[in-house]
Order: structure tokens, then sequence, then C-alpha cells
């Protein structure tokens, strides 16, 4: 298994958002984590790149925990955040040279171009990142995450910003990425579009994964309905 996590719990004061958690993605996998807002998601994401620690609960990347292999994990995950982790007050081109040096990697002014021009931005790779809209930053914050090849991205609601061009060159970069075997979970609003690209969908719910469906599985309509059902359940239980 690429990600392990096993019995995942995180707290904040007296808001207990994940409990006792188990989660696994294979390689090759495109995993939409769908779930309200405040269920947990991005905690989650945030606990798998090893950026939070749990309250108790393991996580292994490749069988190694990533307490103990924070460079190795480094090396093998790629994250999309809101925040872009971006610098604003740097150019396109020298956020990107930073992320290569950062990674220990030749910073190649052909690999930048490159890289810029995959996500359409070889026009603006000299302006400065303040002056981008956000679909440009979600862009180049995407680019960044690519830098060292990961075999592993953790993407928290990739398409925000994202125009019709952009969001079909991110579903094409999920199906390449898939194809060569790295693994993919991401989160995202649009529960329609998360299923036709994902080769498998998650329900977070309660702090716990509630439902996994195989994309070949369920039709999307079922899917939808056991997503609702659950959350009327939510809705319920908080009323009550």
């Amino acid at each position: 298994m690429a990600i392990r996590a096993s019995g995942i719990s995180k707290s904040y004061g007296n808001r207990r958002v994940l409990r006792c958690l188990d989660f696994e993605a294979g390689d090759g996998e495109v995993i939409a984590l769908i779930g309200r807002n405040g269920v947990g998601k991005t905690t989650l994401l945030r606990t798998l790149a090893g950026l939070m620690k749990p309250d108790s609960g393991q996580v292994l990347i490749d069988g190694l925990d990533i307490t103990a292999e924070q460079m190795y994990l480094r090396c093998r995950v790629g994250v999309v955040l809101h925040a872009s982790m971006l610098y604003p007050d740097l150019t396109a081109e020298e956020n990107l040279r930073f992320f290569f040096q950062l990674y220990n990697l030749p910073a190649k002014p052909d690999a930048i171009q490159n890289m810029l021009a995959a996500v359409m931005l070889d026009k603006r790779g000299s302006d400065l990142v303040r002056t981008f809209s956000r679909g440009m930053q979600q862009r180049l914050s995407i680019a960044r995450a690519l830098v060292h090849s990961p075999s592993i991205l953790l993407m928290d609601e990739p398409y925000t910003g994202l125009d019709q061009q952009s969001t079909s060159w991110l579903d094409e970069l999920f199906k390449q990425s898939a194809a060569k075997g790295k693994t993919i979970l991401f989160t995202s609003h649009d529960l329609e579009h998360s299923l036709s690209v994902s080769t498998r969908a998650d329900i977070l719910h309660r702090g716990c994964i509630a439902r996994s469906f195989q994309s070949t599985e369920l039709t999307a309509d079922r899917i939808r309905k056991e997503y609702h059902e659950l959350n009327a359940v939510l809705e319920k239980d908080v009323s009550a």
C-alpha cells in the first residue's frame, strides 16, 4: 500500500474531528474524498502529508512511519492545499527555481520553462505571482507540487479557480498519473466531477470513512444517494 493510516484521531480542543480513522490507498488509485464542510477532509490530508501530527494512530507511506521518515516522505509526496505555498513577491520562474533547489534538483531553465508550459503559464514566467489570478496561482501551486515528480499527490480542492481548459488539463494529469502507478487523493465540493475523474470515492462522515466505492461498483446516482443519506443522518443527530 502506498498509504496506510490506522486508528487516526485528531481533536481541536473539545471538538473531535477524526475518530480512529482507517484509510488505505494503493498505487494507481485516484480517490475522491467527499464530505460536507468541517468533517475533517483537510485535517486528514494534512495528517497524511505529515504536516499535522495526529493525537493517536499511525500513518505509513510505503510501509514506513512518516514520523520517523520525514525526508523520505518529503521526496515521495506532493501537496496542494488551500494556501498556495508560493512566494507572491517572486516571479513564477523564481518560485519554481526555489522549489527545485529545495528538493536538491538542478533548476535548469529548460525544466522550469517546460513546467510553466505544462500549466499554461510559460508567457507569464517573468511576472510576480501577486499579479496572478486565483486560477493562475492554483496552476502554479500544482506545478510546485510536481517539481520533484512525487508518486503520491494529496490535493485539497485542486480545481478551485480553474477554468474549463485548466480543469481538462488537471483531469488529464490525474489520468496519466494513475496510468503511471501514482496515487492521488483529492477533495472537492463538486460531487459530479469528482466521480467522473476518480477510480474510488470515499465519504468522510463523523470522523471516519463511512463509505468507500469503486467507480465501477455503483452508479453516480447511487453514490450521491448514499452521500445525502449520511448527511441527513448527521443533521438529524445534530438537531436531536
